[in-house]
């Protein structure tokens, strides 16, 4: 998503460009000026830094495969280049060149998929090899989109509009359109499946309204309001593992968190309580209102919030996917907020499962050391007595700077209906033979010898 509002001064550190989650959520990748870092996040008390990867540098695409050696890395530098690294080994595993900037890239067990800004490309990850090119997809400037964690099924989600809130979900298994969902009256700001693959959530531009829906049906399951402001951006969602919860960071200072529950009548009826008395009150009178209001009437409110206070870092949580990342894990069985955050700090909130409210912060990590920040002003002194500094570029601008790709051979893709046809990815160098293959059966893909 497009930065916005990013402050000046030395609350932003300086080497700090973009930072993902894994898949599971046991390590943080951080793209910085002089590469990219892999960070162990299964303890509050410490974070260890797993490796440091020094192969390009100004990393705003960082994505790593579980836990293992698999890293995908995308460079400013060489914005439509895409290349994958076996980090333990220190080896580039492949490199492809696309026909226009990586926008981002999400994988899982099945598979890799690159999205640019009107097209997606799908790779089978044990081989990497192109299955399928959506062409002409609806511009999609933020290169939004979700694909499930879970392999077995393969789920990606993309905007199917540029104009309105339809989601396009996609099986990217079997290579198929699986449904369509009319999500929201504007064009959507997040998207994101659980763990399963069996929810979908997705919020607009709007950003006053969060939708959980069943996959593959796309019925609506939940309904969540964030607040009566119109113009919030909602910049991620996240949901828990066992997708109880359901976490919201927008460009305000606050993550709101609601769980996913169904209020039974049964339930009620146990507990007369004067809150569950108005309650019933205002769903008898909601079938007289308009649409709008009855809906409004039935949206949930949030479950626990997060404030943050970063050092007056302004609309910090809209930098989500450029400069800020953040996802509800639990780490040593209890429920925590991880945030990954542009000043160069991993906060872990505490997050009351029970009764919700304000979560509280437990650990501050630091992702530089005090010495590499030292060596950054000194280098920036150095330029500023030779030129003035630019003016500071949104992510969307940055990689919208022309870039032209070395030609190589092209690689056969696939056309809608599935025929054969010339691909628009130009493969640096292809595999020597067999798949790729990680250190070990204990990694990602551990996959035998297989003829190609």
């Amino acid at each position: 998503m497009e930065s916005q509002d990013v402050p000046d001064g030395p609350a932003v550190h300086r080497g700090f460009i973009c930072a993902s989650f894994n898949q599971d959520t046991t390590s943080l990748s951080v793209g910085t000026k002089t590469g990219y870092r892999l960070f162990s996040v299964t303890a509050v008390d410490k974070l260890d830094c797993i490796h440091e990867g020094v192969e390009c540098p100004d990393v705003y695409i960082v994505e790593r495969l579980f836990s293992s050696s698999l890293v995908v890395v995308v460079s400013l530098s060489m914005p439509r280049r895409m290349n994958v690294y076996h980090f333990k080994k220190g080896t580039e595993i492949c490199n492809y060149s696309y026909s226009n900037n990586i926008l981002s890239v999400r994988l899982n067990r099945q598979r890799l998929v690159v999205c640019l800004e009107e097209s997606i490309y799908i790779h089978n990850i044990k081989d990497m090899k192109l299955l399928k090119t959506l062409l002409n997809t609806p511009t999609n400037l933020s290169g939004l989109c979700a694909l499930s964690v879970n392999h077995s099924n393969s789920y990606l989600a993309y905007p199917g509009s540029a104009t309105i809130g339809e989601i396009t979900v996609y099986d990217a298994n079997n290579l198929s359109t699986l449904t369509l969902i009319q999500a929201h009256d504007s064009p959507l700001a997040a998207l994101t499946f659980n763990a399963s693959g069996t929810k979908l959530a997705s919020a607009s531009e709007k950003g006053t309204v969060i939708r959980v829906f069943s996959i593959p049906e796309g019925q609506r399951l939940f309904e969540f309001r964030r607040g009566m402001k119109r113009y919030v951006s909602i910049s991620s969602l996240s949901f828990s593992a066992d997708a109880q919860f359901l976490c919201a960071s927008s460009n305000t200072e606050t993550v709101h968190i609601f769980k996913l529950e169904q209020h039974s009548p049964s339930q009620e009826e146990v507990s007369p309580t004067w809150s569950a008395y108005v309650g019933k009150m205002f769903t008898a009178a909601s079938t007289y209102l308009p649409t709008q209001v009855s809906d409004m009437m039935h949206q949930d409110r949030a479950f626990a919030t997060v404030r943050l206070n970063m050092f007056g870092l302004k609309n910090i949580c809209a930098l989500a996917t450029v400069c800020v990342c953040f996802s509800f894990v639990r780490i040593q069985k209890l429920p925590r907020l991880l945030v990954a955050s542009s000043d160069g700090f991993l906060y872990i909130y505490n997050v009351d499962p029970q009764d919700g409210g304000e979560c509280v912060l437990v650990q501050k990590h630091r992702l530089f050391d005090f010495s590499e920040e030292q060596v950054e002003d000194k280098e920036e002194e150095k330029q500023e007595d030779v030129s003035p500094q630019p003016a500071s570029q949104s992510y969307a601008a940055t990689v919208a700077l022309s870039s032209t790709p070395p030609s190589s051979t092209t690689l056969m893709g696939y056309s809608e209906d599935g025929g054969a046809q010339k691909g628009e990815v130009i493969p640096e160098h292809e595999f020597a033979e067999g798949p790729v293959c990680l250190d070990d059966e204990n990694e990602f893909p551990p996959v035998g010898n297989q003829s190609n």
